[in-house]
């Protein structure tokens, strides 16, 4: 089993370089890339439709051990600062839309997860970790960029989005 999931992230990782290899590099204070993906559980979303909106992308996998990690403590984050103009977009890389709809169920998810199967989404966000996060701001640009996972992390997020919020 230890073998099977250390191919599936060798695998993930091969993939998602080579969409990233595709894509334009993102940084802040560019305009976000725009996207739309289907939910997991509902219609297609659009980033540009949450214009005027603080909106944090992270992109994760289920082979993903950090992600698991993380998105527990990005739901806190969500459930905080939802009523104030915080927008939480989990959109997952799998190839297999199940695994995501179970993992995403198991952790009790309730913000948006959107489905990234064909990997263009994370490939035009140029990101080569995971998970991967994009605070954007209420016009649409990026504003901070975090590749992989740290414990704490949450804290620097928690700090950025309630400057965000602010201006």
């Amino acid at each position: 089993m230890r073998n099977t999931l250390q191919r599936r992230s060798l695998m993930g990782l091969v993939l998602l370089a080579a969409a990233s290899a595709a894509g334009a590099r993102v940084a802040p204070q560019a305009a976000a890339p725009d996207f739309t993906l289907r939910q997991i559980d509902g219609p297609n979303l659009r980033l540009g439709e949450q214009r005027g909106r603080v909106v944090m992308v992270n992109f994760w996998a289920t082979w993903c051990g950090p992600c698991r990690i993380e998105l527990p403590q990005l739901a806190k984050l969500h459930d905080r600062y939802r009523g104030s103009g915080f927008l939480l977009l989990a959109v997952n890389i799998d190839e297999d839309p199940n695994a995501a709809r179970a993992l995403a169920g198991k952790l009790g998810l309730k913000f948006p997860v959107l489905l990234d199967t064909d990997k263009k989404v994370v490939g035009a966000y140029d990101l080569n970790a995971m998970p991967a996060t994009v605070l954007i701001d209420k016009d649409g640009r990026v504003r901070h960029l975090h590749r992989g996972y740290r414990e704490g992390v949450e804290q620097t997020y928690e700090q950025q989005v309630r400057e965000l919020l602010k201006e």
